[in-house]
């Protein structure tokens, strides 16, 4: 079966439900690549004359806003005990390097923590719990995560479908090549990431076991 023929048995249906549901989870604080997703669908929706690009942009934001609300509840409520218990759990992507950094910039940047946020890895999965266990009002924080869901879902999605179209005939040929390619850049940026976050923690480890001078 050619590959454009096996693109086109895919049900629409099941590419909404899988890029809202993962982005969803992710957005709760569940680490799951929600941008590989969206982006190797919105390359598929470029191919499949089934899948709406507009359809799926607001399902992903859907699941943005709803997973970040969720996970803004569960901080809210489970407070910093939470962290602690993600911190054992998921320990290589709730360290406490990783949450020391992304409450610096919550601290710092306040509602654009949230908004800026869903575009950087780390802060996707931390915005809405930590937003939650440091008490920002819901208001502030709906507003963000709105306008930083629908920005990142929405503008991710149409870049990808539009370079997709205008890429038309070469992705008809090489369509895994492209889905490949999507999902290496999303691993390497994760891995860049994790690899800034542990110099970081490294380094604060560093610090705080250097001798204290006594005093004359």
């Amino acid at each position: 079966m050619h590959v454009q023929e096996w693109l086109d048995t895919v049900p629409a249906a099941a590419v909404y439900a899988v890029v809202a549901l993962v982005i969803g989870l992710e957005s709760l604080g569940v680490p799951l690549p929600g941008e590989i997703v969206l982006v190797s669908a919105a390359l598929l929706s470029s191919q499949h004359s089934g899948i709406n690009p507009v359809v799926l942009g607001a399902c992903a934001t859907l699941g943005a806003v709803i997973g970040d609300s969720i996970g803004y509840a569960i901080g809210r409520k489970g407070g910093r005990p939470l962290l602690a218990w993600l911190g054992r759990k998921f320990p290589r992507h709730f360290s406490e390097g990783h949450v020391a950094t992304a409450e610096r910039s919550f601290e710092k940047w306040g509602m654009w923590a949230v908004f800026f946020g869903r575009f950087i890895a780390l802060l996707r999965i931390f915005a809405g719990p930590l937003a939650g266990v440091l008490h920002m009002p819901y208001w502030k924080f709906l507003i963000a995560n709105v306008l930083g869901g629908i920005c990142w879902a929405g503008g991710t999605t149409a870049v990808v479908y539009y370079v997709g179209v205008v890429a038309e005939d070469w992705l008809k040929r090489f369509s895994y090549v492209g889905l490949a390619a999507a999902v290496l850049v999303g691993v390497a940026s994760m891995l860049v990431v994790r690899r800034k976050a542990r110099k970081a923690t490294a380094e604060r480890e560093a610090a705080e076991s250097e001798p204290v001078p006594a005093a004359d």
